[in-house]
């Protein structure tokens, strides 16, 4: 969702502020900041958290978060790169158990490694109920770790090894940093470890022989495709079409996802997409729809509604109520949204809704209900296919769909 009160747009904007004032103090060596530059830089993360957070201490007391940042702020006592310091301060956000306040992950530096031949955990995993299970191995060993229970790696627990890992996760709960850890686990070790030779499992198979393997990192040429059958689902994928009689639709994450998109809240192609599905849906008469939604990331209603339109019956609304903490981060992050001679979109709404409020305070901003669509509309039944990688937007878009039945 855009504009949140949350930090899932504020944060990135915070922290290019922060490190790129830090290049006014001339840095120890060259892509570093000194120690006294970050520590500056923490001192304002925390304060823009405190100020811009709808509520920064829902899940940590605020006792044990000032702890925390006088703890980690005393053992900033070396220069950090860009990279170090975003990982430092995501672990210090990541604390929150909020997920939308976070500093995403360094892909770019990862990639780089990636890119260079760097070796890295050749499994990916998944958590079924509180086991951590090998989903799919690329190693290339014989036999297979396929479904087999991973109880240690490199001789610490599978319970130690998740929490040092979900420590660098932005998640409200365990359930939901599992679900992120199923992403990135490979990516995380890497960060918490660096790059290492091989890895020291303890797995129990799918026959219950509990044993230890050696299994080699590899770099990404070197990985195997595994003959095992495995069911994936591209989160980033846009599909519709008629299977034995019924509408299936893959709308796709709820922004613009072209690779070379200028604005990825611009909603046309989106629209002429969805247009496109359901006008099939209703030349073939199905008699039904179903719209998968799993492993969907979300993004913003400005998307999701077009899809609602179709087939809703009457006015409905996103949220019933919509509450932002206002800040200079808050108007800062919407103004970059506003374009000249605009008075009516959501964004040039808020900044009026902005503009009579005080800093600090905390607004109910009406969203407004989205009409049905004008015209032809889809008038059988709709089902929607939520799971657990179901994230954000997409949790809102099917309760929505539920709720108005």
């Amino acid at each position: 969702m855009r504009a949140l009160p949350l930090l899932c747009k504020l944060l990135p904007a915070l922290l290019s502020l922060l490190l790129s004032s830090a290049c006014d103090a001339e840095p120890p060596e060259q892509g570093s900041y000194s120690a006294d530059a970050v520590r500056q830089d923490f001192d304002a993360l925390y304060e823009g958290l405190k100020a811009s957070h709808f509520d920064l201490f829902a899940h940590r007391p605020k006792e044990e978060y000032d702890t925390l940042y006088a703890d980690m702020r005393r053992a900033i006592a070396a220069p950090m790169t860009r990279t170090d310091a975003e990982v430092y301060f995501q672990k210090f956000v990541a604390y929150g158990n909020v997920a939308h306040a976070n500093i995403a992950f360094p892909s770019a530096a990862y990639e780089a490694f990636r890119a260079e031949g760097g070796k890295a955990f050749p499994l990916l995993i998944r958590y079924i109920g509180d086991e951590l299970m090998v989903f799919q191995d690329m190693s290339g060993a014989a036999p297979s770790l396929g479904g087999a229970r991973i109880f240690s790696i490199n001789g610490e627990s599978a319970e130690a090894i998740e929490k040092r890992l979900s420590a660098h996760l932005s998640a409200d709960n365990q359930y939901l940093s599992r679900t992120m850890l199923e992403f990135r686990f490979g990516q995380l070790l890497w960060l918490e470890f660096g790059e290492v030779e091989a890895f020291t499992l303890g797995v129990e198979t799918p026959e219950g022989e509990r044993r230890s393997v050696s299994v080699r990192a590899l770099a990404r040429e070197a990985l195997v495709d595994s003959n095992e059958p495995v069911f994936e689902l591209d989160w980033n994928e846009r599909r519709y079409e008629v299977i034995d009689g019924v509408g299936y639709l893959r709308p796709g994450p709820f922004y613009n996802n072209a690779p070379d998109a200028a604005d990825m809240w611009d909603n046309a192609a989106f629209k002429a997409f969805i247009d496109e599905a359901f006008e099939t849906f209703i030349a073939e008469g199905v008699p039904a729809v179903l719209i998968d939604l799993r492993a969907n990331p979300g993004g913003d209603n400005s998307f999701s509604d077009l899809m609602i339109a179709w087939f809703a019956d009457r006015p409905f609304k996103f949220a019933s109520h919509f509450y932002v903490k206002v800040s200079e981060a808050t108007i800062a992050s919407n103004a970059k949204r506003l374009r000249p001679g605009d008075a009516t979109s959501t964004s040039a709404r808020f900044a009026r809704a902005f503009e009579k409020a005080k800093l600090g305070d905390v607004i109910d901003f009406d969203l407004g209900e989205s009409a049905p669509r004008e015209g032809e509309r889809y008038k059988g039944s709709v089902a929607m296919l939520i799971d657990r990688h179901s994230y954000s937007n997409t949790v809102t878009v099917a309760a929505l769909a539920q709720d108005y039945g």
